[in-house]
């Protein structure tokens, strides 16, 4: 009588033989990359050719080597608009990153009142710059505005008429204008952080305060790092709210480097010298994020590092 013995068969393995588990076909990428190169790189390729053009926008341009290079970076008109604009950088990463962390941690917490103050916190974002440019101009306004309403000594100044106060005010707008994007990220990363914990952190009798500078800040460092990526590459390209609300003024104190490049283009008719800026502004920004990349790969680890 035969016993038939079941055996686990191991899989034969060919020598020589290496698996690659299976992926998306690099194709898949080729609308995206055809879609990246007509609506990106190919301006971009004539922006700086006709950087290196001397045109009015109407007539037929004409080489003009790096004539528009050479004016653009001798002018001391240029290095102000690049202050200007490295000053709403910073102030405005300043501004809004500690208000937009904090009403995110707020808003994630679970709550009604919570998910109603978040609806409105996240109402500026839903208005158009130019809207919001034209209302804050109306209140502002030293003759009929806020200063006039209330009554309030402190408020009656002229705050877009002043070159001190103005590029400030401007910042402010900026920021109220888009905290409620940032503070929509900090509250998706607060709500990803275990509740474990915070409810460790309970028992070993962590306060509130505690709670927030050794969990919630640690595991929101990625997040703080994207948000302060979009914020400081955003300011490069801060337009349409400053022209409706300042134009440029008082005189050049509010005259960023994107508002400068639409000066020199249409109200100079210089389109070489306002592509030689656009170019400056591209350069910019990719410097910047590159740098934040590069940042964000030394800062790589675990979530849970140190927890």
């Amino acid at each position: 009588m035969t016993t038939h013995v079941a055996t686990l068969e191991r899989p034969q393995v060919r020598s020589g033989a290496v698996s690659h588990r299976a992926g998306p076909h690099p194709l898949m990428a080729a609308p995206a990359l055809l879609f990246f190169t007509v609506f990106a790189l190919l301006p971009l390729g004539g922006v700086v050719v006709l950087s290196l053009m001397k045109w009015d926008g109407i007539a037929d341009p004409a080489w003009a080597g790096f004539a528009n290079w050479t004016a653009a970076l001798s002018d001391p008109a240029t290095y102000h608009a690049l202050w200007l604009s490295l000053k709403v950088m910073v102030f405005s990463w300043l501004f809004q990153t500690p208000v937009s962390l904090l009403l995110g941690v707020l808003t994630a917490g679970r709550g009604r009142y919570r998910a109603v103050l978040g609806v409105l916190y996240f109402l500026p974002l839903l208005l158009s710059s130019a809207a919001i440019a034209i209302a804050f101009k109306a209140l502002l306004d030293p003759n009929f505005g806020m200063s006039r309403a209330f009554g309030v000594a402190a408020l009656a100044q002229d705050w877009l008429g002043d070159p001190t106060l103005a590029l400030y005010v401007v910042i402010f707008v900026i920021g109220w204008q888009f905290m409620p994007f940032h503070t929509l990220l900090y509250q998706a990363g607060v709500r990803q952080i275990p509740a474990q914990l915070y409810e460790a952190a309970q028992i070993d009798g962590a306060g509130p305060l505690r709670q927030f500078l050794h969990i919630t800040l640690p595991q929101l460092r990625y997040t703080i790092l994207t948000s302060s990526t979009l914020m400081l590459v955003g300011s490069l390209t801060y337009f349409d709210l400053v022209f409706v609300l300042t134009g440029g003024g008082p005189g050049d104190a509010t005259r960023f480097l994107p508002l400068d490049m639409y000066l020199n283009g249409f109200s100079n008719n210089d389109m070489g010298r306002a592509s030689t800026l656009a170019v400056l502004l591209v350069v910019a920004g990719l410097a910047l994020s590159l740098g934040l990349a590069r940042l964000a790969r030394f800062s790589r680890g675990s979530q849970l590092e140190g927890v």
